[in-house]
Formats: C-alpha cells, sequence, structure tokens
C-alpha cells in the first residue's frame, strides 16, 4: 500500500536527529513526502518514486571527510527544485563546486539570527518582516566559498552563506534548521519552498481514506483479516478503516491482560462491538497474566512474561478464525523509520509496543498495515475523518504492558486496584480543570514503599503513589507539566481521601524523552 498516486516531495536523510520534523512541517501544509536514508537512495528509486522536489535533511558527519555521505550526482540533473538544510546544504556546495571548510570560530549550535541580503527572493516570502529572523544553528564546519550559480541572501555572525540559492536552477540552501520548534517562522520558508515546487497540496485525510479502503479491498480480496486490537489509537484507527473496507471479513482480538484502566476493558467492548458493530474476540486471560506475574518484580522480567503469554492468547484466539490469511496492525511512519539503520548496519527493531510482532511469520500470516505512511497526529486526523469521537482519539498514549509499568516491584491484585481507582481521580481533576488537552500524558504510579501517616485520629500504614504529567511540543523531547500548588493540594487531597490504601502523594518533575517517561 503506497500513495505514489499523490504528489511526492523526497527527503534524502543525511542522519538529522530531527528529519522527522521536516516531514512533519510538510505534511501539516498537505505535501505527502518519504523519508529514505542517504544510502539506499538510486537514482532508479528516484526516478520511480517521481518527486516534485527534493530536501536534503542535515547529519552529523562532515563533508571533508573522505567517504562522508553524499546525494546521487543525478539528482541535480532531475530539474526539480532542491532545498539543502545545514549538512544538506554543505553537501550541495561541495558537489556542485563550491568549498566546506573546519574551522575554530566559525562552529554554531543553539540560536542565532539571521539579517538578510539587499536582494529578496520568493524562498523568503513573510521572512525579515522586523529586520532579522532567530533560527537555530547545528554546524561545526562552515561553506566558505559559494558553488557557481548560488548568491548570498541571509547571513548570521558565524555564518556568511547561511541562506543561498541558483535561482535559475530552484536550488536553495540554508545553514540553519527552519523545522524545528526554536526557528519560529520556519513553517513559513517551508510553504515557500512547496509553493515555488507547484505542489497542489492533494495530502488530506479525506482523499487518504478513499485510498485507502480500495488499497485494502485490492489486496485483502475476499479474504479474512485478524487484527490485534488494543484499545489504543492507532490499532483503533487502523481496524475501523479495515472495517470500513471489508465488513465482517474482519476480526479483532482484544487482550485483555488484567492490566488495563479503570473501566477499560469494558469501554472498549462496547465501542467496538455495539457501537461499530465489528466482530471482536474479548479475550480476558487476566487470570492468566496475573499468575505468571505473581512474585516477579524485576521489570524486564515482567516485560518479557507479559510479551510472550500475549503471543501465545493472541495466537490462540486467532487460531479459532477459519480462512484468515492477513494480520493487521496499527504500524505508523515513524516505526517504519527507526526500523531502517542510517548507518546501514542491521535493522532497528520496530518498536515492542507492536505486541503481535513475530505473529505473521509464525502464523503464516501477511500483513495490512493501513497506516504506516502516517504520523500520530494524521492518525488521529484519519479518526475524526471516520467518525471517532475526541474524547477518544484525544487520548493519552498507554503502553502495552499497561499499568505493570506503573506499578514498580511485585503486581499484586491489590495494588492494581489502588493504582486504578487513583489514576481515575487524577484523569478526572485533570478533565476538570480542563488542562487534559494540554499535556502529552499523565498517570499515577504505585510506589513499591509503605509510609506511616495519620488519618482522623488512626494511624496508617499504606502506600505512596507518585503523579506524572509530561507536555511535548514534537513527541521527541518533553518535559513535566507545571501544575499549580492548588491543583496538587487539591488532587492529593483527593486521593488520600477516596482510596483505601494510600496515604501519600507525590508529584514527580524530572524530565526525560516520551518513550521514556512510564515509571519502569
Amino acid at each position: 500500500m503506497t500513495s505514489t498516486s499523490h504528489e511526492t516531495l523526497l527527503i534524502i536523510d543525511f542522519g538529522s536527529q530531527v528529519t522527522q520534523l521536516i516531514a512533519r512541517r510538510l505534511r501539516e501544509l498537505n505535501v505527502y513526502c518519504e523519508i529514505h536514508p542517504y544510502q539506499s537512495v538510486t537514482m532508479e528509486m528516484v526516478r520511480a518514486l517521481a518527486p516534485k522536489a527534493v530536501i536534503f535533511s542535515g547529519g552529523p558527519d562532515s563533508v571533508t571527510r573522505e567517504g562522508s555521505p553524499r546525494a546521487p550526482e543525478g539528482i541535480f540533473e532531475l530539474g526539480v527544485p532542491i532545498l539543502g538544510i545545514c549538512y544538506g546544504q554543505q553537501v550541495m556546495m561541495h558537489q556542485l563546486g563550491g568549498k566546506v571548510e573546519s574551522g575554530h570560530g566559525t562552529a554554531e549550535f543553539g540560536r542565532a539570527y539571521v539579517t538578510p541580503s539587499e536582494a529578496r527572493i520568493p524562498l523568503l516570502n513573510g521572512w525579515f518582516l522586523e529586520g532579522k529572523e532567530q533560527v537555530w544553528m547545528s554546524h561545526g564546519d562552515h561553506v566558505s566559498q559559494l558553488a557557481p550559480g548560488f548568491e548570498v541572501y541571509g547571513t548570521s555572525p558565524n555564518a556568511p552563506y547561511a541562506i543561498t540559492a541558483d535561482l535559475s536552477r530552484n536550488f536553495y540552501a540554508v545553514q540553519f534548521h527552519p523545522e524545528v520548534h526554536h526557528t519560529p517562522n520556519g513553517k513559513t520558508l517551508y510553504e515557500n519552498f512547496v509553493r515555488l515546487a507547484g505542489f497542489s497540496g492533494d495530502w488530506t485525510m479525506g482523499a487518504y481514506r478513499e485510498q485507502m479502503i480500495e488499497a485494502i479491498r485490492a489486496q485483502v480480496g475476499d479474504k479474512q483479516v485478524i487484527c490485534g486490537l488494543s484499545g489504543g489509537v492507532d490499532s483503533s484507527v487502523a481496524a475501523i478503516l479495515i472495517h470500513e473496507a471489508i465488513g465482517d471479513q474482519l476480526t479483532c482480538v482484544f487482550v485483555d491482560h488484567g492490566l488495563l484502566r479503570k473501566n477499560e476493558a469494558e469501554e472498549v467492548v462496547a465501542m467496538f462491538r455495539d457501537n461499530y458493530n465489528i466482530r471482536l474476540i474479548h479475550a480476558d486471560e487476566s487470570e492468566l497474566f496475573l499468575g505468571e506475574l505473581e512474585g516477579q518484580s524485576d521489570p524486564e522480567t515482567k516485560r518479557k512474561i507479559i510479551g510472550k503469554l500475549f503471543i501465545d492468547v493472541f495466537q490462540k484466539h486467532a487460531d479459532t478464525i477459519e480462512g484468515a490469511e492477513f494480520l493487521a496492525q496499527g504500524t505508523l511512519y515513524p516505526d517504519v523509520i527507526e526500523s531502517v539503520s542510517f548507518s546501514g548496519g542491521p535493522s532497528v527493531t520496530i518498536k515492542s509496543h507492536h505486541n503481535v510482532g513475530g505473529l505473521p511469520e509464525k502464523m503464516g500470516l501477511k500483513l495490512v498495515e493501513p497506516l504506516r505512511e502516517l504520523f500520530k497526529d494524521e492518525v488521529r486526523a484519519l479518526g475524526h475523518e471516520l467518525g471517532l469521537p475526541q474524547s477518544f482519539i484525544g487520548r493519552h498514549p498507554f503502553p502495552g504492558p499497561g499499568l505493570a509499568i506503573r506499578c514498580p516491584g511485585e503486581i499484586t491484585r491489590e495494588k492494581l486496584a489502588i493504582l486504578r481507582e487513583a489514576d481515575a481521580i487524577y484523569i478526572d481533576q485533570i478533565r476538570r480543570h480542563g488542562l487534559y488537552d494540554d499535556i502529552w500524558q499523565a498517570f499515577v504510579a504505585i510506589l513499591p514503599v509503605r509510609t506511616v501517616g495519620v488519618m482522623g485520629d488512626g494511624r496508617t500504614y499504606d502506600y505512596a503513589c507518585a503523579l506524572r504529567a509530561v507536555t511535548s511540543v514534537d513527541g521527541m523531547t518533553a518535559d513535566y507539566y507545571p501544575f499549580s500548588h492548588e491543583f496538587l493540594g487539591e488532587t492529593a487531597t483527593r486521593i488520600i481521601n477516596e482510596v483505601k490504601g494510600i496515604n501519600r502523594c507525590t508529584y514527580d518533575i524530572t524530565s526525560k524523552p516520551p518513550g521514556t517517561i512510564e515509571w519502569e
């Protein structure tokens, strides 16, 4: 399932940590783009893709080093607009006859300000309205001589060629990163570039929905499809899209491992079986999972137990579906990108939260992955297009191993019950105060310690819990949410008063990447 019917922009990835942000900015402009690592880009592949424009991303290497990454020479003969960013600018200059040097005093890292030259170009429409623009720099090397045909259109203190262009060939190059949050006007530059390249903005979720329905029908035919449904946004949107395409040929298997949040299993069953009339197997195997986890406290051991049992249980129930030839997964585009090694070594395993990993080969099934070209925000937009309620689409992420991650130490039914009640109150408080959509993820963790407290006239010896909430602009970095003292005091009071078994609350303000914000 590919989207070659859309106008396409090719991003050649030279190893930047923020290449995905380029793609996200372009998708926000309704431009379909694909990221390919430089070593996999051949002219045969490029011609088959037929891009209307090309972007060279940044990267950590130096073009002055022998054997450093290059773009295919033929890319400059395609006759399409090209934009080079950071290392991408340096690659363009080096390959087109300019000069790049390393040297002291010319590096820039962090915030910088670019001032314009006297000449103005369409790429910079909406820029320099107040004389200079804040940008984000990250370079050690610098362009010391422009390639023939290029002129300078912006400078910074340590980058005399911060913005350059060869207007006759529609080649543009900037030393900074327009895609990051710290280049406030960066989106305007991308908007100007795609307009110069002639994109019509045909990448919409309405069009994607129609195209995927046709593609699913063509791929599946009259065969049966099994979908591993977790109740999360990704697998849910995938299931509803596939059901819209093939109806009762789809059966969802919802593995209930007993580690879900309060009332979550009932909500999933009601939504898919009752509201959408999707064939659903509710595999309630909570006793099996909790029995195997009994006495286990090591977090990695717990994860492995849950992962293995999940596959065993899923296969047991999937085997009851006659004629199944396809397995549906909610794989997203970041998972696809992350499964390709930039260095050319062995591929990285797709994220472990895809619980059915390994099952396609084990069961002899072919994959249906209708979301593999989408970012998370696009999946939510597709969910809206499919009619899912905002309360569901906007839910905070929930890990595959569920509350096991939020219950350090041994998992017991008592601790899970306490945790469910505390977490439900915390989320209710966040919703009451209108904060839910401002927070990327919030949850309660029950700590593996008991503390002495006095409640009324009695002495208690109960659990302490930790509250966590983080914000994220781009899903790549996260910081704690700055609750007011009043909110924290009110929430802690409710939890201690309403949840038997907790007598102390604390708020965790450590900052971590989103992928590691879960407690264990």
